[in-house]
């Protein structure tokens, strides 16, 4: 992957940068695995706004993931990389020698061309999804699941990868790209590599309008807004937030407030907490 820029025609296309998109191939998504997915703009069921900023957009269809990896022993080809609207990662269309197809997320290095394959009998080589029992200590991996059977739930994004530090008893430790030390089931499955795409975070938005593109509407500060509207309103001129420290529309503490609950249930899987950053 490379990043392109674009022609300064207008001030905001100056620094305004993208993906070439050279690893995707010039092809169209696979019906049988394309759904609708209808828009709420943040809204439950009531109408009501409980997601902030969400609205507009880019029409987009929702391309079906195989997080399980559940078919052992069968392996498949890869027939496309593909660009997802729905993540920031590339997705893989995978052919299987059954005559089914599926997509997964597509690792670093992965090419069309390629066999990948799934189960604990699997080579370990970019792509393959195998039990961490049977992986080696040391390995780079990807798409984790936290509970065996229950489909891909960890390091996901573009970029992002996860490293075996350890395997004892029933529990594998792997180091999480937060830094997070985290026990795991030694039977859940990991794909072998890094997610592609990983230039993803050098992309520059540019724009306003490429963010409307993506379904983000405009944020207020808070600090601009009247006093009935924002604990941060108010005040003649350029003023401070008039409190000790930041809080969200309705009063509660932000930036810095731990929201994490503390009897959480897999907070006992967590061997070292991630980075203050």
């Amino acid at each position: 992957m490379g990043i392109k820029r674009y022609r300064p025609y207008t001030p905001s296309r100056r620094h305004m940068t993208g993906s070439d998109f050279a690893e995707v191939s010039k092809s169209k998504p696979e019906k049988s695995l394309v759904v609708h997915l209808k828009k709420h703009s943040g809204r439950n069921n009531r109408g009501k706004i409980t997601v902030r900023h969400k609205g507009g957009g880019a029409k987009t269809k929702y391309r079906i993931i195989d997080f399980k990896r559940n078919k052992d022993g069968i392996p498949a080809k890869v027939s496309a990389i593909e660009y997802d609207p729905n993540r920031s990662a590339y997705i893989a269309l995978l052919f299987y020698a059954d005559g089914e197809k599926r997509y997964i997320v597509a690792p670093n290095g992965l090419k069309v061309g390629d066999s990948v394959v799934s189960g604990a009998d699997a080579e370990v080589r970019v792509g393959n999804a195998i039990p961490l029992r049977h992986i080696p200590v040391g390995q780079e991996i990807h798409n984790i699941e936290m509970k065996p059977g229950a489909g891909a739930a960890l390091v996901r994004s573009a970029g992002n990868v996860a490293q075996l530090m350890a395997k004892e008893g029933k529990y594998a430790t792997v180091r999480l790209p937060s830094s997070e030390m985290r026990m795991i089931p030694i039977d859940c499955k990991a794909t072998i590599g890094q997610v592609g795409n990983i230039e993803h975070e050098l992309i520059q938005i540019g724009k306003a309008g490429r963010k409307r593109h993506m379904g983000i509407r405009p944020t207020v500060r808070g600090s601009v807004m009247n006093p009935n509207d924002h604990p941060h309103g108010g005040g003649e001129g350029k003023t401070g937030i008039g409190r000790p420290g930041p809080s969200t529309p309705w009063g509660k503490p932000a930036l810095g407030l731990k929201t994490r609950k503390k009897n959480k249930k897999s907070n006992d899987y967590i061997v070292r907490k991630r980075s203050s950053k």
